[in-house]
């Protein structure tokens, strides 16, 4: 899907000029219930007999697509997992409109592939890494640049989540449930609190919005003092 020709988004979040390490940002469509498996098509992720694939596309608006192309501007890189890269190999080198912003980015930029299946990948400046992808990510991290940028990719933010490894998640929350479904917070994964940093919404209901890392989880009580 193309969203170019749909306007410019003035990003609300700039770089320091004296930051030089890339930082991961974490991009992820979810549902009212925290389902994030198979936004854009039927069959793009039908695992465990999952029935609403394509659940994202109603929702797609101007203010959708211009905040994807400016967070597609930022990106000096993409890490991705092998279904997510499947899909988008077989998608966006087909668009050659050279205006597009989405194109132009992931068809140039380096892709970084977790993958424990392939064996090559073959799409333009495309890197499978290596079995411990936690630590070749964060040697990524290391590398000069702006953002280093996760699409969907719900079994490698898994192992992001995991290792304390994303600087920033940008969730686009669509005003739908489903009841059943992958999700990015899945059962087990560690307790976290997280800072909102920005937020907005589009005309048809989609929350835009973005957190940063707020340390570990903190806890209290309503409970009135008995004293």
């Amino acid at each position: 899907m193309s969203f170019a020709g749909r306007g410019r988004l003035t990003l609300d979040h700039d770089i320091d000029a004296e930051e030089t390490d890339m930082r991961l940002t974490l991009h992820t469509f979810v549902t009212l219930d925290g389902v994030m498996q198979a936004p854009g098509g039927p069959d793009e992720d039908p695992d465990g007999g999952f029935a609403h694939g394509g659940w994202s596309f109603p929702y797609g608006d101007e203010d959708f697509g211009t905040a994807m192309m400016g967070w597609f501007r930022n990106a000096d890189g993409f890490l991705l997992g092998r279904k997510t890269y499947e899909i988008f190999s077989g998608h966006w080198p087909r668009v050659t409109d050279p205006g597009d912003p989405i194109a132009g980015a992931l068809n140039t930029l380096p892709k970084y592939v977790a993958s424990t299946t392939l064996s090559s990948v073959g799409w333009h400046n495309s890197t499978l890494l290596g079995s411990d992808v936690a630590a070749e990510v964060a040697k990524l991290k290391e590398r000069p640049g702006n953002e280093l940028q996760v699409h969907g990719s719900g079994g490698l933010a898994q192992t992001l989540i995991e290792a304390n490894l994303i600087d920033e998640y940008r969730l686009l929350t669509f005003p739908v449930r489903l009841g059943a479904g992958k999700k990015l917070f899945r059962d087990g994964a560690p307790a976290a609190a997280l800072r909102l940093i920005g937020a907005t919404t589009t005309s048809t209901g989609v929350i835009i919005a973005r957190y940063a890392p707020d340390g570990p989880a903190r806890y209290g009580s309503y409970t009135l003092d008995k004293s």
